[in-house]
């Protein structure tokens, strides 16, 4: 499973990182991260297994 973290879609409201704080995290300038991710300049990309906070996390932003 691939998540991607489209960075201009953040709106900074915390839900994923709460939701699952496994794999999101705020950064300091307010916006959500994926913990150990690869870095583009538009996206983050995390490969996982399967993770159910991961599809939670995406369905409460």
């Amino acid at each position: 499973m691939q998540i991607i973290l489209e960075k201009s879609k953040c709106i900074g409201c915390g839900s994923c990182a709460a939701v699952c704080p496994k794999l999101f995290e705020m950064g300091e300038d307010g916006k959500a991260h994926l913990k150990n991710s690869k870095t583009n300049s538009e996206n983050e990309i995390l490969e996982i297994g399967e993770e159910k906070c991961a599809k939670e996390a995406t369905e409460v932003c």
